[in-house]
């Protein structure tokens, strides 16, 4: 019963704003314009399909050259053939689950130049338990682990700078969890439950930007792109998707306001989630606020990464950030 009263609780309180009519009351009908992105390089994560090929196709076509980071070389390099402006696509193929490959991938990418604008996209909702060859959980490395190594290693690259604009892609789940860190680091297979899983990344994504804004040198916005129909969601949540299916956004309004975002660079604001292009709260119930600092998260990333032999400093890694 209190499972069903709280689950009525949230989709009570969000199933407008984070639907396709809550995008055009907001944002508008359609909106298309074009951002002026010459000149510029991203990257973009989970980028072969849904949101991340959203933001890394439109990054493209207004002008960015964007190293498309995923595990499907097929769909990366077809998204590639398809820009039809004046950026291109840079196929990346790594699997983000691995903080190894993701800490080579980043320094790599690194090595050719700093990044305009870096989008931490990739996101996955496991119901099942599964552990990675490394011996992490699957949701967490690609959800939260891979976003730390990999924001880490173009650090200590020298990739990112001021002008740099960090973007996390959050999730409306965030909502419903408070950041623990007991349960974020919980390895027991038979505890485990995809839904709390997914919603402590995507709370601890929020606490993470937190991080990366006190760390500077350049602004670091965590978003959400309310509820969009993606080859994820059909697979991961297929009753919500048959449900909600008629309101559901497209990729390409859920990825409007990353692109608003890049082009813009508002200021940062503490303890917000972008949406539709205006700062949200990021605590909508009381009992949310009441979970780990910044700080305490950055600290368990860094050990967990440690532990998976991720080692931190450029010096560990051969590189200099001179």
């Amino acid at each position: 019963m209190k499972t069903l009263l709280a689950a009525l609780l949230f989709y009570g309180r969000f199933a407008l704003p984070f639907s396709r009519i809550g995008h055009r009351r907001r944002v508008g009908a359609g909106v298309r314009e074009r951002f002026d992105f010459r000149g510029q390089r991203w990257l973009v994560t989970g980028a072969s399909g849904g949101l991340g090929a959203a933001i890394a196709s439109r990054a493209a076509r207004n002008g960015a050259e964007v190293v498309a980071m995923a595990r499907d070389a097929r769909r990366l390099e077809a998204l590639a053939h398809a820009v039809d402006g004046p950026g291109r696509i840079i196929p990346t193929m790594v699997d983000l689950s691995l903080l190894a490959a993701v800490d080579q991938a980043g320094r790599a990418a690194a090595a050719s130049g700093g990044f305009d604008v870096v989008v931490h996209n990739v996101g996955v909702m496991v119901h099942d338990f599964e552990r990675t060859p490394e011996g992490g959980e699957r949701g967490l490395a690609t959800n939260l682990l891979g976003h730390h190594v990999l924001d880490r290693a173009l650090r200590e690259s020298g990739a990112i700078s001021a002008s740099t604009a960090l973007i996390a892609m959050s999730s409306g789940g965030a909502y419903g969890a408070r950041l623990d860190l007991a349960a974020l680091e919980a390895d027991d297979p038979r505890a485990h439950d995809g839904f709390a899983a997914y919603a402590q990344h995507k709370r601890a994504q929020v606490a993470l930007v937190e991080a990366w804004n006190a760390e500077g040198p350049g602004p670091a916005y965590a978003m959400h792109p309310g509820w969009v129909d993606t080859p994820g969601v059909a697979t991961a949540l297929p009753g919500f998707r048959r449900f909600f299916g008629p309101v559901l956004r497209s990729a390409e309004e859920g990825a409007d306001t990353a692109l608003w975002l890049a082009a813009t660079r508002p200021p940062p604001r503490p303890d917000t989630i972008w949406l539709d292009r205006h700062a949200d709260p990021a605590h909508a119930f009381g009992f949310t606020r009441s979970g780990a600092s910044p700080a305490e998260l950055r600290a368990s990333l860094e050990a967990r990464a440690a532990a998976a032999g991720i080692a931190g400093g450029a010096a560990a890694h051969g590189t200099s950030t001179a």
